[in-house]
């Protein structure tokens, strides 16, 4: 009886220690797309910014300041459409890593119900078997 008790404790601890390293993978991979997307997204912030600087160093008369008013505007503009649109795919990300993270959960309690009930099933089937 303790024996089988072991194995059953053993058994458990091991899924569960199984399905806790593929939630973890999973997280890391979600935490990893999105340091990506946020990455990527200041590379370009960079170079946009230094090459309104470097304009802007290159400004000379009245003209060249209006034109770079309006590449200012204009570079506001493209930076504020590509922070919400690098927003919208972390959104992405992280949803998808929560419905995965979600389904480890419900495959880790299904697995935990199975385990439960196949040695209840295997004493009423006993039991049953002994009544007769």
């Amino acid at each position: 009886m303790t024996q089988q008790l072991n194995t059953q404790v053993f058994a458990y601890a091991k899924q569960l220690a199984d399905s806790a390293f593929k939630a973890q993978s999973v997280a890391l991979k979600g935490l990893e797309k999105v340091a990506e997307l946020q990455i990527k997204a200041l590379e370009k912030q960079a170079e946009a910014a230094a090459e309104f600087i470097s304009e802007a160093f290159e400004t000379r008369d009245i003209d060249g300041l209006r034109a770079l008013w309006e590449k200012g505007a204009a570079a506001s503009r493209e930076n504020a459409e590509r922070a919400v649109a690098v927003t919208q795919e972390i959104i992405a990300v992280t949803q998808k890593t929560a419905e995965s993270l979600s389904a480890l959960a419900q495959e880790q309690q299904q697995a935990a119900n199975d385990a439960v009930a196949a040695p209840v099933a295997a004493v009423k089937k006993a039991a049953a078997a002994a009544g007769k």
